[in-house]
């Protein structure tokens, strides 16, 4: 009988570990400005196009509706967002960056570069690209609706 290989020895695991390191050294950097990983990810939709519906970002952030509720009544308690009614449909709302949430922009930003700088430090300028471009092609077979350019 053929013994099916590790599961240590796929490349999935070794993503999975990568992932899980990341997202703690991110973690790390946001808790300096009192964000929650996974909170900037909501900022950065609400930076690009601000007055969003909680379904719109859920599809954004490719997460259940639920979860974005839970995350939008946190960055409310905070003050970084606001949800206001939907003035072409009163059975749902809008959310809003306050001037405290369109704040954090560049401080997040920043924290991301340091994060990223780390992970990547062993890499040279030509590794970092063809990493960038392996793992678009990654995402790509996975969530085919997303381009790979």
């Amino acid at each position: 009988m053929i013994q099916a290989p590790s599961i240590r020895d796929t490349t999935g695991f070794a993503l999975a570990k990568v992932c899980k390191a990341h997202r703690g050294n991110v973690a790390r950097c946001l808790a300096e400005i009192g964000l929650h990983v996974g909170q900037e990810m909501v900022l950065a939709e609400l930076w690009e196009t601000d007055g969003l519906r909680g379904g719109e970002l859920a599809a954004r952030l490719n997460v259940e509706p639920p979860t974005v509720t839970k995350m939008l009544r946190r960055l409310e308690k905070c003050g970084l967002v606001e949800r206001r009614q939907n003035p072409e449909d009163a059975r749902s709302s809008v959310v809003y960056l306050t001037d405290k949430g369109r704040a954090l922009q560049e401080p997040v930003a920043r924290l991301w570069q340091e994060a990223e700088e780390r992970t990547l430090a062993s890499l040279n300028t030509a590794d970092r690209e063809t990493l960038h471009h392996l793992l678009a092609k990654m995402r790509g077979n996975l969530d085919p609706g997303v381009t790979t350019g």
